[in-house]
């Protein structure tokens, strides 16, 4: 399948498919001066997915793949910086489908924990997310399982659109939906849903700026991978499928630093009691350090996308 297979009604027939195995999680709306954002929109609209199955938006794509087809009698396998492994193993657990996840050793304990929980086979290896894919994709040519890739496949791409089409059915007319980007699955299919009804944009660390370096590039190049939220957010480059979506729907790209990170989920803590991981807060983070700049009247959606991660590591 192709580029072309990720369209609206694609994306609304998988959002039928997985739609028992999901909570339809919350939005809430706030006062932008309740998080230090004096001067940009009065009220912002935020999407809770971090209260989905899993502690992520993984698990949408973790049953489109796990549900579109059979698994193999070896079951699956995925290469995750976390997240994605605790929702697929979330969903093998869910569906009795048998799951081996790669994770690199920059993986959170929280996130490690959380695979563990669900019963799959976890693998820690190697010092990237490129060092799992490696390790998976090579027990996948040996083993016949099937693999669930994180970002690159239009399984992924569908499930994580379903994601932009809950949250027009709950706040529709927003001007513009800020968007963490790793490999870019879950902005490609929240794009992809939207098509420009609503300006998405794309929200990056400065120490791993995969879909920002890609589209100065004109396509996907390998970036830098540093940053407090590398276990979610610093692939070696962003996905091919969804790089010519990007290309035409998503508006903009803004890097936000790791200081600026660390404030949001701070400011997500003291503001509303929400613990996210540093991932998860990326978004926000473009508001707060004014790296996005709204304009007056504009309606402003920030999806917060993750909440793995342990209290000890949470800024105080």
């Amino acid at each position: 399948m192709s580029t072309g297979a990720i369209v609206a009604d694609a994306i609304a027939a998988t959002y039928a498919r997985i739609r028992p195995h999901l909570r339809r999680t919350p939005v809430i709306a706030i006062d932008g001066r309740e998080i230090g954002v004096n001067d940009g929109p009065s009220a912002l609209t935020l999407k809770l997915e971090l209260l989905q199955h899993a502690g992520s938006f993984k698990v949408r794509g973790a049953f489109a793949n796990m549900l579109a087809r059979p698994a193999s009698a070896a079951g699956v396998a995925a290469a995750s910086g976390g997240n994605h492994g605790a929702a697929v193993a979330y969903a093998g657990e869910r569906l009795g489908v048998s799951a081996r996840i790669f994770v690199p050793e920059v993986a959170s304990p929280a996130k490690i924990a959380r695979i563990r929980s669900y019963g799959a086979d976890l693998v820690v290896a190697g010092n990237r997310y490129a060092d799992a894919l490696a390790n998976c994709d090579a027990y996948v040519a040996e083993s016949g399982a099937r693999a669930i890739h994180a970002y690159d496949q239009v399984e992924t791409l569908l499930g994580q659109g379903t994601l932009g089409l809950e949250l027009e059915e709950q706040s529709g007319g927003l001007d513009t939906l800020l968007v963490a980007v790793g490999g870019g699955g879950l902005i490609g299919g929240i794009a992809a849903w939207y098509r420009g009804r609503t300006k998405v944009v794309g929200v990056e660390p400065e120490g791993a700026p995969t879909l920002h370096d890609a589209l100065a590039a004109g396509a996907p190049v390998a970036a830098p991978m540093g940053s407090i939220a590398a276990d979610s957010l610093a692939p070696r480059e962003v996905g091919r499928l969804m790089f010519p979506i990007a290309q035409a729907h998503v508006a903009e790209v803004v890097l936000v630093s790791d200081q600026a990170i660390r404030q949001a989920q701070k400011t997500l803590w003291q503001a509303m009691r929400l613990v996210t991981e540093p991932g998860a807060a990326v978004a926000l983070a473009a508001l707060i350090s004014r790296a996005y700049v709204a304009g007056p009247g504009e309606r402003v959606g920030v999806l917060v996308c993750g909440a793995n991660t342990v209290l000890a590591d949470f800024p105080e």
